[in-house]
């Protein structure tokens, strides 16, 4: 397969943003020690802090047992939030500014989960704190997450079947899609993820054996049912080896008589949130996120007819 031309799909701005995230994290970061792997992309993430927006305050507090960030809102849904990070790095402080953010835009109650962590805590522990909080959260919800916060926000859609989870929004997530075709092999070598990157982590988060196929709690594209599952919006960034399980999945929900909606952020890559001040093309996906679960959070499907 040729290689892909990032130096056309990558505009400036993004280019510059993977400068400066690649000075912070360089991307031999994943041969380093679990401890200074965290303290590294908690470095990175504290650069690209832009502080709270007026008006937004949070509390750190448990919610069904596992550690949160709550930021306090009104209206007619929680917003739980699942962060990425190969579901070995991040927690409360490496996302505090985008929940910050999403608050300040939604006017909702966010909820950040400081879910556990591998190696310490294999899966299903991350799937299991995902769902005591959404248990532990009264009323109605839209799930959201990026990357590997993406994959648990399905992964407990799908096990729940909840109908108070109205919507779910899922950025850049990883869902188990098949690592012989498509973006896989088209962006293996792609800037800021690589396909080494996500076996390394796949790897940490089942203690070194290959995951089992056909386990939705793992790989929710793996599913044999996707019936009965809230109005999503998948987000693939365009530069990532992981783009195609975004589209994959919301064809499989709307073909199960769903409401799914697939984008492609263009030119962007992964963990483009972070770049949401500087690069136009993640402001406006920011924007469109943000929009969405408002929508979601009052029922409403802003997509047309799927």
């Amino acid at each position: 397969m040729p290689a892909t031309d990032y130096q056309s799909l990558i505009d400036a701005p993004t280019w510059a943003f993977i400068r400066e995230s690649e000075a912070a994290y360089p991307p031999d970061t994943a041969t380093l020690s679990i401890a200074d792997q965290r303290a590294i992309y908690d470095r990175m993430c504290r650069a690209f802090h832009r502080g709270y927006p007026a008006g937004v305050t949070a509390e750190d507090r448990p919610v069904g047992g596992v550690p949160c960030r709550v930021y306090p809102g009104a209206g007619p849904a929680t917003v739980i939030y699942l962060h990425g990070g190969g579901f070995v790095v991040g927690g409360l402080h490496s996302h505090d500014d985008v929940c910050a953010e999403i608050r300040a835009a939604t006017g909702l109650t966010v909820i950040s989960v400081d879910y556990r962590l591998s190696p310490e805590h294999h899966h299903p522990a991350a799937f299991d704190d995902a769902r005591a909080v959404i248990a532990a959260t009264p009323g109605n919800l839209v799930l959201a997450g990026d990357s590997a916060g993406g994959n648990l926000a399905a992964a407990a859609a799908h096990r729940l079947r909840d109908p108070r989870i109205l919507g779910q929004v899922l950025i850049y997530p990883g869902l188990g899609g098949d690592q012989m075709r498509g973006s896989y092999l088209a962006h293996s070598q792609a800037p800021m993820l690589t396909a080494a990157d996500l076996a390394f982590y796949a790897g940490i988060r089942h203690g070194g054996t290959a995951p089992p196929p056909g386990d939705a709690t793992i790989s929710p594209l793996q599913d044999t049912d996707f019936s009965g599952l809230p109005m999503t919006l998948a987000i693939g960034a365009e530069c990532d080896p992981l783009h195609d399980d975004a589209p994959a999945y919301a064809a499989a929900i709307t073909a199960a008589g769903g409401r799914a909606h697939a984008v492609t952020a263009t030119g962007l890559v992964h963990g483009y949130l972070r770049a949401r001040a500087m690069v136009p093309r993640a402001a406006a996906s920011f924007d469109q996120i943000t929009a969405t679960i408002a929508a979601f959070a009052e029922g409403r499907w802003p997509f047309g007819e799927p």
